[in-house]
């Protein structure tokens, strides 16, 4: 190493001090990164695994290009909890960081300034400000063309063969492709198999600079990978049979697990579930997922962090976004469908003390909900063909709430859809909505479905990790293609020592009781959908006196109570068959506790092709047991439709497809009081809008629905 050379790793020394504590020293990998990035100014990808150091490397970097006189760094940075501990981290060494993403944009204009005045060493946007047109456009160029390194954070996010791909992202390679020749680029992430690794690799090379040059050119990506051990971590699992035993499992063993950690579970509705039922226990715990409030996120992170809080339930909304080194347990209520993923979130724990137990406890419920999740993949073929066709016969900018009417997806999916095609270029995002380029474009039928294999290979790994015998710290390391991987000494099968899955009968009763107590609110939808204005001649606001009222669910089909003996009955497929004694009993709960402002005073039934055994007789059970008159059903007209994904779609399907008889209107008008409508399920909730528009326009007073399912 030279004199100069010797200098500059002083430095870095440092400054790490500054960052870490005084006792802190560079890894030989953290010291070849930042000499990569400092001195030979390259593009370097980092795979290690969580509490490595890798955010050091970027900061240490950072103060070394800052002192000589470079521009500042731009952090591409997945979450804001991650972002928050990331800024609090680098005024730790010295270095003035902020951040542009959706919640703070009316402090955009003088971070800008600060940026352009020399007076902010880190600026981490979020990935989603990539796909803002006035950002793409007018902010970005400057802010890459100034810049003095650009480190993108949780790099797998890059790749769609990642466990947590992002459309987004992708669009970093056009990014990098722009940036002026010499700035350095960094990729970090924690949780990258080979395939992952070679894919970010690729899209990082500077192809100016290896054109010609052979496979040792500094415009390939430096790859430093390292072992993967985490020797603080203590993994066990707990199969254990119904979710009741699950949740009282928590209950009664959570007191006994150090320190305060993580609960996460599959879906939002379990995480309230297990909230409420752990809160009832007298546990300090608070729900977490993306659908929670900004503010109250960011006060759970503090109440985790300060110790106040025994766990976060969280969905993996929690995953990349939480640095907390004292976490002493990871608990999964379910498991994730990758091992990959399983592994990043396991990886929060143990990072600053001795132990930490990670313990899962699977449920046969998994596989549906990965199923569900894997039915959001990229659309086929035909339904893309159809919205760049729309797009183009638009001749003009479309929003894409006036895209969605057209085109036969959800909101969500087609967002997704259409941030994909911004980046093969095939549309573009611009001030007003979406265009078509007009670029070929062809359907990548072989790459999408090799994605899907892949998808179902960590599937069925998933459920290789909960069955097997070895060990299970090297099973994850080998599915991350670890070289190092090897029998830990530490897991539940490496020691023998094997969790006990016994729960008392009380906290049984208690997890069951908690679980299966019946009743969800449904709120009427009070606007009609966009882009339905000419079919069926509907638009804006529903007027009041055509709109139900706040009905009831028996339970989500996301619910690890009710919700797995819902999603059996209503699965596609099942056979038709009257309601259960216990079902109807637990509808009949729901009843009792609905405070409703008047008694109904009559039953119509939705009528069903798929289950008219099931509704007719919950509807006339019902009529029964409340000494209610039955007054028939509304009933579908035509052949059935296929099921529809977004509201307009939906709405139109109803709209022409379901009528109210004149003898149950004329029933419905005279019954004197509010009716009580029964169906199902509601999934979009258009069939119970229009029924109930159809029953207040025959002169029922209240409608108030009551269905068995509703999704989430």
């Amino acid at each position: 190493m030279s004199t100069s050379e010797d200098t500059l790793r002083d430095e870095a020394e440092r400054c790490l001090r500054a960052l870490a504590g005084e006792h802190a020293r560079l890894r030989e990998d953290q010291w070849t990164a930042i000499r990569a990035l400092v001195v030979d100014r390259r593009r370097a990808l980092v795979v290690q695994r969580t509490g490595w150091g890798k955010s050091a490397v970027y900061f240490v970097a950072t103060r070394l290009l800052r002192e000589r006189g470079a521009g500042p760094t731009v952090i591409v940075s997945p979450l804001l909890a991650l972002m928050r501990n990331q800024i609090d981290s680098a005024e730790r060494a010295g270095i003035h960081a902020r951040t542009i993403n959706s919640a703070n944009t009316e402090d955009w204009q003088q971070i800008f300034a600060e940026v352009e005045g020399g007076a902010v060493d880190v600026l981490l946007v979020s990935p989603e400000r990539l796909n803002n047109p006035d950002f793409r456009d007018l902010v970005l160029p400057k802010l890459a063309a100034g810049a003095g390194l650009v480190v993108v954070d949780e790099a797998h996010c890059i790749s769609d063969w990642g466990h947590d791909f992002r459309p987004d992202y992708r669009r970093l390679r056009t990014l990098l492709a722009d940036l002026p020749p010499g700035i350095p680029v960094l990729a970090t992430t924690a949780t990258a198999n080979a395939r992952v690794t070679e894919d970010v690799a690729e899209q990082l090379t500077d192809d100016r600079a290896v054109q010609g040059a052979g496979e040792a050119s500094p415009g390939g990506a430096l790859v430093l990978r390292g072992a993967l051990e985490r020797d603080s971590l203590h993994l066990s699992v707990v199969s254990l049979p119904s979710a009741e035993q699950r949740v009282a499992w928590i209950g009664e063993h959570l007191d006994g697990l150090p320190g305060s950690g993580i609960i996460y579970t599959l879906t939002v509705a379990a995480a309230h579930e297990l909230t409420g039922y752990l809160r009832e226990r007298g546990y300090e715990v608070a729900a977490y997922s993306g659908q929670t409030d900004p503010a109250e996120r960011l006060q759970a992170e503090r109440d985790l962090q300060d110790n106040k809080l025994k766990a976060l339930v969280a969905t993996s909304a929690l995953g990349m976004g939480f640095d907390k080194p004292d976490l002493g347990f990871i608990v999964h209520v379910g498991a994730p469908q990758s091992p990959v993923a399983y592994y990043q979130q396991i990886g929060r724990a143990g990072r600053g003390v001795d132990r930490a137990e990670v313990i899962l406890l699977p449920g046969r419920e998994d596989r549906d909900i990965w199923a569900y999740f894997a039915s959001l993949a990229f659309p086929p073929e035909q339904i893309v063909r159809t919205t760049l066709a729309v797009l183009e016969e638009a001749g003009r900018p479309l929003s894409t709430g006036a895209l969605e009417p057209r085109v036969d997806l959800n909101r969500a999916r087609l967002e997704m859809m259409l941030k994909v095609l911004d980046v093969d270029g095939a549309v573009r995002r611009v001030k007003g909505g979406w265009t078509a380029t007009g670029e070929p474009w062809s359907y990548d039928r072989e790459r999408y479905a090799r994605v899907a294999a892949e998808r179902g290979r960590e599937q069925q790994a998933m459920l290789d990790y909960i069955a097997t015998t070895g060990c299970r710290e090297e099973f994850l390391r080998r599915q991350l293609d670890d070289p190092a991987a090897a029998p830990c000494g530490r897991c539940d099968n490496c020691t023998g020592v094997h969790r006990s899955g016994e729960v008392s009968a009380e906290g049984a009763a208690q997890a069951r009781d908690r679980l299966h107590r019946p009743g969800v609110d449904v709120a009427p939808r009070r606007m009609w959908p966009t882009g339905v204005k000419d079919d069926p001649g509907v638009s804006g606001r529903i007027p009041p006196d055509a709109q139900a009222e706040t009905g009831r669910a028996l339970g989500r089909l996301t619910d690890i109570g009710w919700g797995n003996r819902l999603r059996a009955l209503l699965a596609e497929g099942a056979p038709d068959a009257e309601i259960t004694d216990e079902m109807f009993g637990a509808v009949v709960k729901v009843l009792t506790a609905w405070d409703w402002a008047e008694r109904p005073a009559g039953v119509v039934a939705v009528g069903s092709r798929t289950r008219p055994l099931l509704v007719g007789s919950l509807a006339r059970r019902l009529a029964r047991i409340g000494r209610l008159p039955y007054l028939g059903e509304l009933v579908p007209l035509g052949e059935p439709v296929p099921r529809r994904h977004n509201s307009a779609q939906r709405l139109r399907s109803v709209w022409h497809g379901l009528t109210l008889p004149d003898d149950v209107a004329a029933a419905a008008r005279d019954a004197g009081g509010p009716i009580l409508l029964v169906d199902d399920r509601i999934e979009s909730g258009w069939t119970v809008t229009v029924a109930a528009r159809l029953l207040r326009e025959a002169g029922a007073p209240a409608v108030l629905p009551l269905v068995l399912a509703v999704p989430s």
